[in-house]
Parts: C-alpha cells; structure tokens; sequence
C-alpha cells in the first residue's frame, strides 16, 4: 500500500497542509487498501484509494495518536495466481527511471549518485535495501510472522506454512539507471508497471519463477508527480502493486515474464513534511526522513501482500500491515530509527497479528 500508506497500494494522505487538516477533520483518500483511522474516537479518517497506497501525511495530530485502531487484525486473502506472501528471498531491484535524473556517478560505497537528485536520496535508498536483513536488524522480524498456503480469512500461521523468510543474504539486488526515454511528467500506473517490465528484462529475470522473489521499485526524478501524487485531494507518497491491477491508472500491464511486483516511489521530497521530511528529525538529518520510511512501507507490504489482495490485510478496511501503523510518531511500534549492518535509518513499524499492536521491531519467527 502506499505511505501514509494504502493499497494501490498508495502510501500517504492528501497533500493538504497539515494544520489545514487538522482543523478540517478531513477524509483522505488513498489507495484500495484503506489507511488506517486516526485519532480522536476516530473523528479524523483515511478513505481506501487503492493498492498499497501510502497516504500523505494529513494530520500530524492523528499521526501522533497511539490509538488509532479498533481492530488491526489482519486476515489471508487466500492467494492471486496461487501466490500470497514473498515465501522465498526478496531480490529489490531499483530502477532509477528518466533521464531527468541527470549526469551519473559513484559514491564510495558503489552507490549510482546523480546531478539532478537535490536531496540525495538515491544513494540513501540504495544503501537502505543494502541494509535490510543485516547487522542482526529485527525491523524485518515482524513480517517473518505471514504466510501462504493456509485457509482464506485465517489469522494465523502454523510452523509448517512457508512463511515469508528473514532476509539473512540481504535484499538489494541491482540498481539500473534508465536514461534512455525521459520519465513522463505524470506518469500512469501501467507506464511505471512497464517500466518495471522493462526492468525485468534488463535483469534477465524473463520466467515466472525469476520474478516470484523479484521486486521493482520504479523511482521517478524530482520534479516529476507520478500517477498525480501531488493531488491536492487524493495525494499520496508512494504504493506498491502487481502487473495484473485492472485498476491501474491506463490498465493492467500485459506481461511475458509471468507476473511481478513493484512500487510508485515518487521523489516525494518534493512534497515536504506531506510525505514526511522531518517527521522525526529536525533540520538536514530529518529530511529523509519520510523517503526512507516511504520505501519501507511499500517493501514490508509487499512481501506480505505481494500480489494485491492476496496476502494479509484487514477485511473490514482493506489497510495492509504498514497502512496499520503509517505516520504513528508515539505509542506501541511508532517510526524510530533502526540500526543495520551499514547504518541507521528512520522507518515505521508494520501490524504484528500475534502481539495485536503495530511493532517497529519484532523477534524472527521459524
């Protein structure tokens, strides 16, 4: 889902200014999955927009609440062309995509860098799905809890079900600058879920099988409003989906690679504390903040719901595991740091079914 976090899945809340929300009590609208309510006996709520939408940050004072749910309870949906969870090693690919990106380049830790990246965040996403699943981080833990192969609307999972793994070898499995078309202005669902079959062939990942653990993150160049991420009514941050959305903005995407997922990252820096710049930290240290947390979000709800809505996600609203816990700055699994083998990074805790509350960190399961 996407950050502020839903299903296309969309993550965020509308790009509204966040006072402006707060005295408003204003719906947002976000992706299939629907955020989470919010605050106050749930006067402030989150509208559904879609698959894995993270919403904008609407109201910092609904994020601020610890109670925003009722029930978080999340449930199996039973599977889409018989896949439900990542049941096998996540393999991140990034595709940095247009050639707005600008003149490339190297850091010192083999990171693509970029001239048109104000922000730097490509080196900083690069080095997060480094990260992921090394120097003993547990944030991964929570997700190990999920599975697949059991009964539509279970709750839980037995030992002997594959469960989405810890990712002990790591996630990050190529970056590919494509500076061979600019990225459009405002591009559609379908063009970003072609570029990531695009990307698919540029990693030879051309079966089925090859794509099972595959996951693209399409990462547009500043400047640019993605699937309109900006809207000033159903603005989001980011959302993860499958090549087989009917409901994709311009339709599914006709694939010969089997299906695959992967995610909308927009540079979402662009819309400020929208998407969460300084959410946690103050000044330059902050101002990644959200687009760390944004490219979490989507990962964790893809492993677990890996093709929309066959995995694990709340039947009365839709939200899956991020969306329960999206823009929670205190209380019971709120965003924090986590440390990993290469560095600390800010993300948000995702829903834990066997603690019933949303957790930033949780112990390995199997």
């Amino acid at each position: 889902m996407t950050l502020g976090l839903f299903s296309r899945h969309r993550t965020g809340a509308a790009i509204l200014g966040a006072a402006a929300l707060v005295a408003a009590g204003a719906a947002i609208s976000t992706g299939t999955a629907s955020a989470a309510t919010a605050g106050d006996n749930a006067s402030h709520a989150f509208t559904n927009r879609g698959h894995g939408y993270m919403p904008e940050l609407a109201n910092w004072k609904a994020a601020q609440k610890g109670a925003r749910h009722t029930s978080g309870t999340l449930t199996y949906g039973g599977g889409t062309a018989g896949v439900g969870v990542m049941s096998v090693q996540p393999k991140v690919y990034l595709v940095f995509y247009g050639n707005q990106w600008g003149t490339q380049g190297t850091d010192a830790n083999g990171n693509l860098t970029f001239s048109n990246d104000p922000y730097n965040g490509a080196p900083v996403a690069q080095n997060l799905f480094k990260g992921i699943g090394t120097g003993g981080e547990q944030w991964s833990g929570t997700m190990t809890q999920y599975c697949e192969g059991v009964a539509k609307g279970a709750t839980t999972c037995p030992s002997t079900a594959a469960h989405v793994p810890y990712p002990s070898n790591g996630v990050y499995a190529g970056v590919w600058y494509d500076n061979s078309v600019a990225s459009p202005a405002q591009a559609t669902g379908n063009q970003l879920g072609t570029e990531a079959l695009a990307a698919a062939h540029h990693f030879g990942n051309t079966t089925a099988a090859a794509n099972r653990g595959a996951y693209y993150v399409i990462l547009s160049p500043h400047g640019t409003n993605p699937d309109n991420y900006e809207s000033p009514t159903t603005g989001f941050c980011a959302w993860h989906d499958y090549n087989g959305d009917t409901t994709l903005s311009g339709g599914a995407v006709t694939s010969d690679v089997g299906n695959f997922a992967f995610s909308n990252q927009p540079y979402n820096m662009d819309a400020g504390a929208n998407c969460g710049v300084n959410f946690i930290n103050s000044g330059t240290t902050g101002t990644l903040d959200g687009w760390t947390m944004t490219l979490g979000h989507e990962y964790s709800e893809t492993v677990t719901d890996q093709f929309p809505s066959g995995g694990w996600t709340n039947p009365t609203n839709g939200q899956e595991n991020a969306d329960e816990c999206a823009w929670l700055k205190t209380g019971t699994g709120a965003a924090g740091s986590v440390t990993m083998g290469n560095g600390s990074y800010t993300l948000q805790g995702s829903w834990s079914n066997d603690t019933n509350a949303c957790a930033l960190t949780h112990p390995t399961v199997g």
